[in-house]
């Protein structure tokens, strides 16, 4: 089984993605997963797609979340997929 990799889309200035960052640290400790943080504002193709949605947390590619994070939503996407 390959480890987890969550990717948080975000940007300065936000205090939802912050609020987001954390949650995602917290889980981490639980699931061990690996963590990458992209700043939308680096690229034009990601402002587009998310300037109006971030933060957004994508689990192995697949979007699972967006604005409010909900702590309890993302460790049941990470319980469904570490049983895979």
């Amino acid at each position: 089984m390959s480890q987890i990799r969550v990717t948080l889309f975000t940007r300065k200035q936000c205090p939802l993605c912050d609020k987001a960052k954390n949650t995602l640290m917290e889980l981490k400790e639980t699931w061990g997963f690996i963590l990458e943080e992209i700043d939308i504002a680096a690229s034009d193709d990601l402002t587009e797609r998310y300037g109006l949605m971030i933060p957004v947390v994508h689990i192995d590619d697949e979007e699972v979340g967006f604005g409010f994070i909900d702590k309890f939503h993302l460790s049941n996407r990470l319980q469904e997929k570490s049983e895979y």
